[in-house]
């Protein structure tokens, strides 16, 4: 599978903007990853990309979220570090985090989310407007993005073995790069 392959089936399974500029968040984020530590950055933005393929049709464990994706992806003929990494995102899925590629797909999943929540209530709505002391803030404003699971956040970091605040430079520098595709008043594209 490669990356052409998997936004067309982004673009197939997903009608949201929004759910489609947070998989470009995590593909990004993934990238960025891979290349911090000197892994396969097509592979791992690609999981990134690929890993909430369902949950526009399926948004929960009970309606089947991931594994439903995760059938079709198997169907297609995806590999199973594809695969095993998109089941792994979610905890209750019973696979384990075993390998960076998993981890660092559970790290970066919540974040970006909360990154870009925090970057729209900046004056100019931007990702500029973002640094490393705000998203800090905003974690300790628990009014603030409530659905966004901060556990899920400062775990992800630990399983990565990054500090947080690197963790986060890591994950907002990947978005920076990329904030032409995640502004809200523009269609979401994959990354040039």
């Amino acid at each position: 599978m490669n990356r052409d392959a998997a936004w067309a089936l982004v673009r197939e399974w997903t009608s949201s903007p929004n759910l489609r500029r947070h998989m470009l968040a995590v593909e990004a984020a993934m990238r960025a990853y891979a290349e911090r530590f000197g892994e396969e950055p097509e592979l791992w933005g690609i999981v990134g990309l690929l890993h909430d393929l369902d949950y526009e049709r399926f948004p929960s464990a009970e309606a089947g979220h991931p594994f439903r994706g995760v059938e079709a992806l198997r169907a297609m003929g995806a590999p199973d570090v594809i695969t095993r990494a998109v089941l792994s995102h979610a905890d209750y899925s019973g696979v384990r985090r075993e390998s960076l590629l998993e981890k660092a797909l559970f790290a970066c999943d919540e974040l970006t989310g909360f990154i870009i929540a925090v970057a729209l209530v900046k004056p100019g709505r931007s990702l500029a407007e973002v640094d490393v002391a705000s998203v800090r803030r905003k974690m300790k404003d628990k009014a603030f993005a409530r659905a966004v699971n901060r556990e899920d956040i400062l775990h992800g970091a630990e399983e990565v073995g990054v500090p947080l605040d690197e963790h986060i430079g890591v994950v907002l520098g990947a978005l920076q790069q990329i904030a032409d595709s995640l502004d809200p008043g523009a269609a979401p594209r994959p990354a040039e």
